[in-house]
């Protein structure tokens, strides 16, 4: 098997798996567990720390600083990992919290929601196939996949904030 057979396959596996078990663990609750209510905010300064490394990451390779663009990256798949750690915790420890808006804020909250829940769900093969191409020095293919990956993750990233905000003023204390 070569590598990039290799690598694919565990590509496919881990783009499925994640999805999937995030679905899976949403419907666990820990019995009379603590809620974990501090959380959300974290993760919403982790969505956006991981923007503006993103954009650094971006103007560093731009700029030919490869060493620094290849920490940033890392740096942002940590924080990717980081933030859905405490995102499934969140959610395993406390229960869900409605939007309480109304009207056309309610209509523009679901669209932003729904598309970063989706285009988070794109992002992991992305991500991963950006990496792997990286890795595996092919930089011409990868400049490709991050054409299309790093706008998708910016997305994702700064949807995630908006999210958080617009919801905030619901969340129980």
């Amino acid at each position: 098997m070569s590598q990039n057979n290799k690598y694919s396959i565990w590509i496919k596996i881990i783009s499925v798996a994640i999805p999937v078990v995030v679905a899976i663990l949403f419907t666990v609750k820990i019995p009379n567990a603590t809620p974990l209510s501090f959380l959300p905010p974290i993760y919403a300064c982790i969505n956006a720390l991981t923007a503006i490394l993103l954009v650094i990451a971006l103007i560093a390779i731009k700029s030919k600083k490869i060493k620094l663009h290849e920490w940033l990256m890392k740096t942002c798949i940590g924080l990717s990992l980081i933030f859905l750690v405490m995102y499934i915790a969140y959610h395993m420890t406390t229960d869900p919290t409605p939007f309480g808006g109304q009207g056309y804020i309610k209509i523009l909250y679901f669209f932003i929601l729904i598309s970063h829940i989706l285009l988070s769900i794109a992002l992991i093969p992305l991500v991963l196939i950006s990496y792997v191409r990286a890795f595996q020095k092919e930089f011409v293919s990868h400049k490709k996949i991050a054409k299309i990956t790093f706008p998708v993750w910016l997305y994702v990233a700064i949807t995630g904030v908006i999210v958080y905000v617009m919801i905030s003023p619901y969340y129980i204390h």
